[in-house]
């Protein structure tokens, strides 16, 4: 009985070490251009925010990007092109709009200034939002803030703009679709978002309730207003399989099927793109950012200078942009028409007959992981004036489309994973080979177990940590004890804030602020915005006339702490899984 165990136990710790190493070892190459600038960069900050804002949100700022020439025109804020407002994303710098804005600052120089754009940047200190979603309110309201502020910019203008357009980056993304869920926001301030790489289906680690809740808001904002937002067009891309932060699949939109307004994508399958890209470099890959910046200056008026109000040619310009456009290829001198007359097609289902090898399921998350080796070898009797063959995997129930090229001949090796599970009554993903006539291909088509297990162990190993997590919350209810001794222990009191740091109640925060401030918050029902007053916006009591600590500080001090709850929950639970170890250890070490 204990050799079984012991075989059981080393056949579990192999596989999970093949899916660590093909976790760690197993991904590819970037592939991703970087975009350059041709003159120095600069960030503007001298933009007006009233004085109320600026003295609720202190750390927040708003940047105008500029360059050279460009950067000296726009000192006095006189604008006259289309705004664009940039979003980073956890820890993300607003210094990341520096793609966006180069390029599209070359592209208008290029057309010699007739219509451009000014972007815009939000600098949200680098919050750790993945970690801890108190955080993400204010950011929202400063959102709307900073948005309102923008426009006021264009107010002398003959034609002035009645709306900003957003680009999202990671949790960026998610705070663009939340303004809507503000009780005093005009969905007429924004008709378009760009989300790159952003979770919208969940957050990648659940360790506070605060993100819960926030999801759970702009996830019934925009089920239950559906017929209210149809004319806000929201495109989401993903990053594909190189992003090992935000799974591709939880970048799609949940929206009605009849709602052609909210698109989702993957960059490999976007056209003249055809790359993967990590969770950072979605924002700089230049591929991706022209495609961007193309798809905005098409929906520019020129008459006005500003986005178009039509729904229906936001949506015909980025259908064409992003998922319709003519297959060019870059590296080579003659385009790849796919023609009838010029390539052949073959098609293969991926359907392994070994169906317990090529789906895992896990139950966290209601995924199912298949991962694919395809081998193509291609021979020719001559290879004179011979066009590339393209190899494209399609996935009918998501745009998660990948392509990929070769010479002839040549031996391809074609990893292909699915991020999203097959629905029911969708057809299988397809192997289409547009190849050139008069040539042999020899296709093998294999379960990659070792891909499949990376998979696994990548999502299923953090919903894993997640239910790991919520336990904890359990064990550590001894909290309140903690904060029930004497304030002069103020020291002490600090020690039980960082070991019992994973409760999910409210009244550790509570206790802090009485601990700073000797005397608790007043919890007001609803802020301006329609979130609760403890998000940020509650009354601190005065001594002598004056508060000891202003509210902002006192916000700032609790996300501090409770980003710290959240840190600290992670080492708690590194520090629970080795303990059987080392008792172990210490009982048989001699």
């Amino acid at each position: 009985m204990r050799l079984a165990l012991y075989a059981f136990c080393g056949f579990a710790f192999g596989l999970l070490l093949v899916g660590l190493r093909e976790l760690l070892f197993g991904f590819g190459e970037n592939r991703c251009s970087m975009t350059y600038m041709f003159e120095y960069p600069e960030y503007r900050v001298s933009i007006t925010l009233p004085k109320r804002v600026a003295r609720q949100y202190p750390s927040y700022g708003l940047y105008l990007y500029g360059e050279g020439a460009y950067a000296q025109e726009t000192r006095g804020l006189k604008l006259t092109g289309a705004p664009v407002l940039f979003l980073p994303g956890n820890a993300g710098s607003y210094k990341q709009a520096r793609s966006l804005g180069s390029v599209a600052l070359r592209k208008a120089e290029n057309l010699d200034r007739r219509i451009h754009m000014n972007v815009f940047t939000i600098d949200f200190n680098e919050e750790l939002v993945a970690l801890y979603g108190g955080s993400l309110r204010r950011q929202t309201q400063f959102l709307h803030e900073s948005i309102k502020a923008i426009l006021r910019l264009y107010k002398d203008r003959p034609d002035p703009p009645t709306g900003v357009v957003l680009v999202g980056h990671s949790m960026g993304g998610v705070v663009a679709r939340a303004l809507f869920t503000l009780a005093r926001f005009n969905p007429r301030l924004v008709s378009l978002i760009i989300t790159q790489a952003s979770p919208h289906q969940a957050p990648v680690l659940s360790l506070d309730p605060y993100i819960l809740e926030f999801y759970s808001t702009v996830r019934h904002r925009w089920a239950t207003n559906a017929e209210d937002l149809r004319n806000v067009t929201v495109l989401s891309v993903g990053g594909g399989y190189l992003d090992f932060q935000v799974r591709s699949g939880l970048t799609a939109l949940s929206c009605p099927i009849d709602d052609l307004n909210k698109m989702s994508v993957v960059a490999t399958a976007v056209p003249r793109t055809w790359v993967s890209t990590d969770h950072i470099s979605i924002v700089w890959c230049k591929e991706l950012v022209l495609a961007t910046v193309r798809a905005f200056f098409d929906l520019i008026e020129p008459e006005t200078g500003q986005f178009t109000e039509s729904p229906e040619k936001r949506m015909s310009v980025l259908n064409y942009h992003f998922f319709r456009h003519p297959v060019l290829q870059q590296n080579y001198a003659s385009s790849v028409s796919l023609n009838e007359a010029q390539v052949m097609y073959f098609l293969f289902a991926l359907s392994s007959r070994r169906k317990a090898y090529s789906h895992f399921h896990c139950r966290s998350d209601n995924m199912v992981y298949q991962a694919f080796r395809i081998t193509i070898t291609s021979h020719c009797k001559t290879t004179k004036d011979r066009l590339p063959s393209v190899y494209r995997l399609r996935v009918p129930w998501f745009r998660e489309d990948s392509f990929d090229t070769a010479s002839i001949p040549s031996v391809s090796d074609i990893y292909s994973m699915l991020h999203t599970s097959r629905p029911d009554n969708a057809s299988s993903a397809l192997l289409q080979l547009h190849t050139a006539p008069n040539c042999q291909y020899k296709v093998s088509i294999r379960t990659s177990f070792p891909k499949v297990l990376g998979q696994v162990c990548l999502q299923c190993g953090i919903s894993f940590g997640m239910l790991l997590t919520f336990n904890l919350r359990v064990f550590l209810i001894f909290k309140r004890i903690c904060f029930s001794l004497d304030s002069v222990f103020l020291w002490s009191s600090s020690a039980c804030l960082f070991s019992c740091s994973a409760s999910s109640d409210d009244q550790g925060s509570a206790d802090v602020l009485f601990l700073l401030n000797q005397a608790p918050q007043k919890v007001s029902q609803k802020s301006e915005n329609g979130f609760r007053a403890s998000d940020g916006h509650s009354k601190v009591k005065e001594c002598n006339g004056s508060p000891l600590l202003t509210e902002s500080v006192l916000q700032d001090v609790r996300d501090d702490l409770q980003l710290h709850f959240s840190l600290s929950t992670l080492l708690t639970l590194t520090m629970m899984l080795t303990v059987p170890s080392l008792i172990h250890w210490r009982h048989n070490l001699r």
